[in-house]
């Protein structure tokens, strides 16, 4: 029987992002666990603190004790493999019932309820997901409870990896600060559910394309489809507060806590229902959780409306790149400008635009998404990330000194 430290593996669960899961047995206690493995030699080629960096995911996730977030039991080394050792939870995930098509309002509100709360509990104890994904949640026990797994990117928020360039996860559940690499909080999470959210609700991603830098693209720039247009009989409150998770400013999100108090009081809204079979939330998690079907999945008989538009204004971005394409907090080398420094700019009045500007601010956009995706494959260190980052504050300091001479002029 093969064997990683004492425990005794059973059978193969599945592959995670960089290694496999089993499941196996602890013969001191007889518990069935999961173990989570990572070839420690493929640890060192991600990076010289990758190794530690694995390892911390049992030492941040074991902290939070919590009905909504998974136990960790162990964490450990043997056989040239790094592994941790957690619970079992038997079950479906999420992305299994997903994959089904829209679920009942109720019972979507409810899975987000959960999700929130295993997040409310993280961030108030400094640790953020930064991976927040139907895949990384699991519906078990004979309530439909929810778990939510994998804090393989999980890091203390005053952690090495929140600064600036540690751009991880899953592209369509990304945050837009997240997408361009930028420096991410509890926030961030917030937004990510708001993308499971809207694709429980309407069968369709959040975001979506076929490429990479479509998806990234639309993540930082572009908003969804209203929800109410895909789900027409969505109460406007769940779409009021869905658009809020979805906002690309951080800002405007609601923190966890709020959050877990919203669906809370958006669960006890009448829902319509489309047949009598329908029941309530605790009645329907089990049955999806173990496969019956059920038939109150929504139909959906309205297509996709694509948002076409460039870009929003970028917060406290001078009116003169008010109509060029520039994504949310791509620039802020001159947010801190004030109204009189403009030049030729009256109250009330809008500057035409600026051909040169504008291309600037449209290379610029290029470049970040060009790095995102680089990001995904390699590290800072890499020299293509290297000198994309080179270009950029080349670009940056081409756009203050321009600016400079259009107010001396």
């Amino acid at each position: 029987m093969m064997k990683i430290g004492r425990y005794e593996i059973l059978d193969e669960i599945g592959q995670g992002a960089m290694g496999t899961v089993y499941r196996a047995r602890d013969p001191l206690i007889e518990r069935t666990v999961a173990i989570k493995t990572v070839p420690i030699a493929q640890l060192r080629q991600e990076g010289t603190d990758a190794e530690a960096r694995f390892l911390r995911e049992a030492q941040s996730a074991g902290r939070l004790s919590h009905p909504n977030i998974v136990t960790i039991y162990d964490v450990g080394e043997a056989d040239g493999l790094a592994y941790i050792a957690m619970e079992y939870l038997p079950g479906r995930t999420l992305r299994d019932l997903m994959n089904k098509g829209p679920m009942p309002l109720d019972l979507a509100l409810d899975t987000a309820m959960q999700m929130a709360e295993a997040m409310a509990f993280a961030h108030e104890h400094g640790i953020i997901h930064r991976d927040i994904k139907p895949a990384n949640v699991v519906v078990t026990g004979k309530r439909g409870h929810i778990k939510l797994t994998d804090f393989g990117i999980a890091h203390l928020v005053n952690g090495d990896h929140t600064q600036t360039g540690q751009m991880l996860g899953s592209p369509r559940y990304m945050s837009p600060e997240q997408a361009m690499g930028r420096e991410v909080d509890g926030r961030s999470d917030i937004f990510s559910l708001g993308a499971v959210l809207y694709e429980m609700l309407t069968g369709r991603y959040a975001f979506d394309g076929d490429s990479l830098p479509t998806i990234l693209y639309r993540v930082i720039n572009e908003a969804p489809a209203a929800v109410s247009t895909l789900r027409p009989q969505t109460p406007i409150d769940v779409a009021h507060l869905l658009a809020n998770m979805l906002s690309k400013k951080p800002e405007a999100r609601p923190d966890a806590r709020s959050l877990v108090n919203a669906f809370r009081t958006l669960t006890s809204i009448p829902v319509p229902k489309p047949a009598p079979s329908s029941n309530r939330v605790s009645h329907l998690l089990p049955v999806l959780a173990f496969g019956t079907p059920v038939a109150v999945f929504l139909l959906i008989g309205l297509g996709v409306i694509v948002i076409e538009h460039f870009l929003a204004k970028p917060p406290q971005t001078p009116p003169i790149s008010v109509q060029h394409p520039l994504p949310p907090a791509v620039d802020d080398s001159t947010a801190g400008e004030q109204p009189s420094s403009r030049h030729g700019e009256t109250a009330g009045t809008h500057p035409e635009p600026d051909p040169y500007l504008a291309g600037l601010d449209k290379k610029q956009v290029e470049l970040r998404i060009k790095r995102t995706v680089l990001l995904l494959k390699y590290t800072k260190q890499h020299p293509d990330v290297v000198q994309v980052d080179r270009q950029l504050e080349q670009l940056r300091v081409e756009r203050n000194r321009y600016l400079k001479q259009r107010q001396k002029n």
